[in-house]
């Protein structure tokens, strides 16, 4: 009996002579007919080391190799191209160049919005400070007031005894 042939492309590639193929397949739904993609990750033997993330590979079956791996890459069918880039290097804002990181437009745009925020949090700051100054004001001022009562009041009382002491 002929051994199984399958193509997929090559998922993971960390671990020695070993990688992952994912293996995509389509099928027709029996009740809705709609065609639907099957995708089954197998473990392949890759005695080369030689697979790469993204490659497309033939992968055969055979005895088992371990606990998961019963596949055996076959060949390469196509090489995946790799982007040299880091993705650091993507993100991060040109700093040799003369030109601005944004459009003119746009840092026109922020600047001016830049100093009326700015205003707007100052006033704002400056507003709780005033109320919380009135606030305390105020309640200095009614409890002196109240003292000043309290005081007349006293005197009141050690007058009235004075005269009756009298």
């Amino acid at each position: 009996m002929a051994r199984k042939q399958r193509t997929g492309v090559v998922v993971s590639d960390k671990m020695d002579k070993t990688v992952v193929v994912r293996i995509e397949r389509t099928v027709r739904h029996p009740l809705y007919k709609k065609v639907i993609r099957r995708r089954k990750r197998l473990k392949a033997h890759d005695e080369a080391n030689t697979c790469q993330l993204g490659d497309r590979v033939l992968v055969e079956e055979c005895r088992p190799l371990s606990r998961d791996k019963s596949w055996r890459v076959i060949s390469i069918l196509e090489r995946h191209e790799v982007a040299e880039l880091q993705p650091q290097e993507i993100a991060a804002p040109p700093l040799d160049e003369d030109e601005p990181a944004m459009p003119a437009a746009v840092t026109a745009a922020t600047a001016e919005a830049a100093p009326a925020a700015s205003a707007e949090a100052s006033s704002e700051a400056a507003s709780p400070d005033a109320a919380a100054d009135e606030e305390s004001g105020e309640q200095e001022g009614t409890a002196s007031e109240p003292d000043a009562d309290a005081t007349e009041a006293s005197e009141d009382e050690d007058s009235d005894a004075s005269e009756d002491g009298a």
